[in-house]
Order: C-alpha cells, then structure tokens, then sequence
C-alpha cells in the first residue's frame, strides 16, 4: 500500500483530492495542515476520517521535524499548502513569503533528506506568469508577477526546481490556473459571486471585470494529479505542466452567468477600484499536459459553474459560517482602502 503524504489536505483543492484518492486508490493518505482560516477538518468527510487508511496531523510546514517524521513514512509528497489569496496578500503580505517561499524549503529539503520519497508534486499557480505575453501561455512563458502572492508562489516555483537542478530530487511542478468548485472559501471570486447571489446581496467587481481567466473545474484538477501521480517518473521528472482548459471567461461574465441562472437581476453587480497587480489575461496552452500526461479537461465551465452551484445552494450550512470573512481589506491604485 502506497503512502501519499499531502500537505494542505484540508483546503479546497486537497480536500477535494483526498476524496478523489480515497475514492479511487487504495492507499493510504497522511494529511498535514494547519487549519488556517482557508482550511477546515471538516472538509473531509467522517467516513475517510475515521478509516485506518487516513491520518491527520495538525501543524506547520515550516515545523521541519514533523515534516521529516511524516515524510520518513511516505512513499508520494503533493504539496498544497500555501497562502493563496491574492487580495489579502496586498494588504497583508508576510505570512505568503513565510508559509509559501520558507514553508516550501521545508518540504523540499525534508524530500531531499528522504530517499524513500519516490516523487514530489508541487503545486505551483498560473500567477507566477503575470499578464498573458503569448496566446495561449505555454510552460515557457517568462514569469512576471504582480503581486505578492504570485511572487511568493514563484519563489517557491523555482525553489523546488533549483533542488531538482542541484540535487536530483524527483519533483515535478503543476501550475494550475484558476479553480473552482466545491468547498471553495468565499474570499475567491466564484463562491463569493454565488454566496452573494443568493443572499441577494451586491456582486462586486474590481475595475471593469473585463479581465479574463483559464477556468479550471475541480475534479478535473484531481484527474490531472491523478496521470501525474502515475505516470512513469522519467516522462515528468524536473518538468513543469500548465494545467488550464485553454479557453477564458471573464469576471463580468462569470457574475453575469450566475445571476441568470439563479434568476437573478443584473442590478446587484457593482464595481469598485482596479484592484493592485492586476493581471489582464490568462489562458493555458494544454499542448503538453496532453501530449505528455495525456490530461485533458472534460468539464466545460457552463456545465461546472451549474455543479457548483448546486452545491452552495445545498450546503448553506458549510459556508454561512464562513460569511464574517467574505469581505476582505485591499488597496486600490489611489491608496484607499475598499472592502472587496
């Protein structure tokens, strides 16, 4: 039985792919997280919870003993854990470069302490590119970013590849674009949108919401780890893969969307400052997830914006007690401060 040691196991897109594993593999699967304001136990459902197979710890991945120890039984590492949020990191900027740049080190070191570990997916962002320089942004696009958080995730992007580059560790970097789905934290775009929504309450937008992201469903991000995971370690080893679906939609559009399909009035959309480091475009290349990994998505974003949906109109319990954080503090290109 393999060991997949996750990290940030409990956040939106770990949790979603803890279910995914536990679902699919029979392996066994050692969460680390530190239950930070983005994260929740509760994310994992009570039957993975109290499987033998599952184990949990509660703690920081900069903490370098427990990382090792929890290494030392692994067989896989996915790291996950990260601050991601980009507006709170212009208005609150440390905890990225600890959690992502330093946190990271830790990880990568613990892979290089541990022989054992037979490959090491980092999880990496479409955001370390900046704006769109090339239609569509292939893994050679330059990286420009433009805000603190995307900074962060860079300096960890690179780290991990200069420790493949000096020391030979198997690790491979995933630069996912935009994620959606359920069990998103209402500080991001789409659960705020439909949050909002329902509650008939403002929908508001940086700018003119004209921007556009490559938007990623879920458990199409699981599948994709799933090759990676898999996939003879030769093919990926010291290589990064853009994971989007090659096609974007814009902020306007998504709010748009969801007001018609919950029938809805066009009215509750308003806007607000241009938002600091904004990025204009983002839309992945999918030529080489495909041809090496043989990922492609299958979920187009109509039809994932309605599961989605769905599931926030069916879980008003999870995330009404997530509403005190639905707003968030951030600086906008006159110095003021807004309330996004």
């Amino acid at each position: 039985m393999k060991t997949i040691f996750l990290t940030g196991g409990c956040g939106f897109i770990g949790s979603n792919f803890v279910k995914y594993l536990f679902d699919n593999y029979d392996y066994k699967i050692i969460v680390l997280d530190a239950l930070t304001y983005a994260s929740c136990l509760d994310n994992i459902p009570q039957n993975i919870k109290n499987d033998s197979r599952f184990e949990f710890w509660f703690g920081n991945i900069r903490s370098s003993d427990l990382v090792n120890k929890l290494m030392a039984k692994s067989d896989v590492v996915v790291h996950m854990a990260a601050e991601s949020h980009i507006t709170r990191s212009i208005f609150d900027n440390v905890i990225f470069y600890e959690t992502d740049v330093l946190g990271t080190q830790s990880v990568a070191n613990a892979v290089l302490n541990n022989p054992n570990i037979e490959r090491f997916i980092h999880i990496s962002t479409s955001e370390v590119y900046g704006t769109a320089l090339e239609i569509p942004m292939t893994e050679t696009h330059p990286l420009y970013p433009k805000t603190p958080y995307a900074s962060a995730k860079a300096g960890a992007d690179r780290l991990v590849y200069s420790y493949w580059a000096t020391y030979n560790i198997p690790a491979i970097i995933i630069r996912f674009f935009n994620a959606y789905g359920q069990n998103q934290h209402l500080e991001k775009v789409i659960p705020r949108f439909i949050t909002s929504a329902l509650l008939d309450k403002p929908l508001t937008i940086h700018g003119s919401g004209e921007y556009t992201r490559d938007w990623n469903y879920v458990g199409d991000l699981c599948q994709a780890l799933d090759r990676v995971l898999h996939i003879s370690l030769d093919k990926v080893n010291g290589q990064v893969f853009n994971i989007g679906t090659g096609k974007d939609t814009s902020i306007k559009t998504i709010a748009e969307m969801i007001l018609d399909k919950l029938h809805k009035p066009k009215s509750l959309i308003t806007y607000m400052g241009e938002r600091l480091g904004q990025v204009d475009r983002h839309i992945s290349s999918t030529d080489k997830a495909l041809e090496v990994v043989g990922w492609k998505a299958e979920t187009d974003f109509n039809s994932g914006l309605d599961k989605t949906l769905r599931w926030y109109m069916n879980n008003y319990d999870w995330w009404q007690k997530l509403l005190w954080m639905k707003s968030v503090a951030t600086i906008n290109k006159d110095g003021k401060t807004e309330l996004y």
